[in-house]
């Protein structure tokens, strides 16, 4: 069996930076097991898997062109912004006809990428935090004290700093942070792994951040979508404006625009097709 391949760097505008995804077509969805079999195979933070919506048409934008799952090394994960906005640029790429394409998740419901001048704009769900104490994570991290520190149920775990250095000073100790996955509290959903993001004002942009998920078998994650679901209802509230840039300061790095729409985030950014191929399986 022969499946199509393509590895994109998304939030990149030239190759090696950004965050590199696997995109992956099928025709029908494989077993749970073989899919995580693939994810490690090709070990990128996320594979995304797309199949046609059965019936699926071009109708405005109203309906799912495709179903969409995410899987780490590890696990099958919530939600991946920079894997949706491949997979979009995936699409999209090979049909210059298309604007738009939408994508029907199992965990993270309705998203979308449409074109954008000279990239995209990825629709993920905005998911606000709440105040909450998180010691473990702070010491996990190697923070005395911070700014503030929130959460979402969907196992973030969001940790304000003073400035932007002390954001790029940071040297975690992996293992504490992927023990912090050990437990689900009661009435939480998500998977058991935690997605710790720590952010700042920023020099250049108006924030950054980096984030981190050893839980899910990535120390530290490039450039995160889904982190910024959490941090931009934060940031918003927090600077009184709907619209700001990020960085997140990875050692590849990688540039967003960001904007919060009501219960929406839109995040702009630029992908780059590095590899193009067939998984043998």
């Amino acid at each position: 069996m022969k499946i199509p391949f393509a590895q994109i760097d998304a939030f990149a505008e030239s190759p090696f930076a950004g965050n590199p995804a696997a995109v992956m077509p099928l025709r029908a969805w494989l077993g749970d097991a073989v899919l995580q079999q693939i994810a490690e195979e090709n070990n990128l933070s996320e594979t995304a898997f797309i199949v046609p919506v059965a019936g699926s048409e071009d109708d405005g934008g109203t309906g799912a062109d495709f179903e969409l799952r995410w899987f780490t090394p590890g696990t099958e994960v919530v939600l991946c912004g920079h894997a949706t906005l491949a997979s979009g640029h995936f699409v999209l790429s090979a049909d210059p006809s298309r604007d738009r394409v939408a994508f029907q998740t199992r965990k993270a419901g309705a998203l979308s990428v449409e074109r954008d001048g000279a990239g995209y704009a990825l629709a993920l769900p905005a998911w606000a935090p709440e105040p909450r104490p998180l010691p473990a994570m702070l010491a996990a991290l190697g923070i005395e004290a911070a700014v503030e520190t929130l959460w979402h149920r969907n196992r973030y775990g969001l940790v304000v700093l003073e400035d932007e250095q002390m954001v790029r000073d940071l040297k975690p100790d992996f293992p504490a942070l992927a023990r912090l996955s050990g437990e689900k509290p009661d009435g939480e959903s998500g998977e058991p792994d935690v997605l710790t993001i720590v952010t700042a004002p920023g020099r250049e942009t108006d924030i950054v951040s980096r984030v981190f998920a050893p839980g899910a078998g990535i120390d530290e994650d490039p450039v995160t979508g889904s982190a910024h679901a959490v941090l931009v209802p934060y940031w918003a509230k927090r600077l009184g404006r709907d619209r700001f840039t990020a960085y997140q300061a990875s050692n590849r790095g990688g540039h967003l625009t960001c904007r919060l729409d009501g219960e929406r985030v839109i995040l702009g950014g630029k992908c780059v097709t590095v590899i193009e191929g067939e998984f043998t399986l």
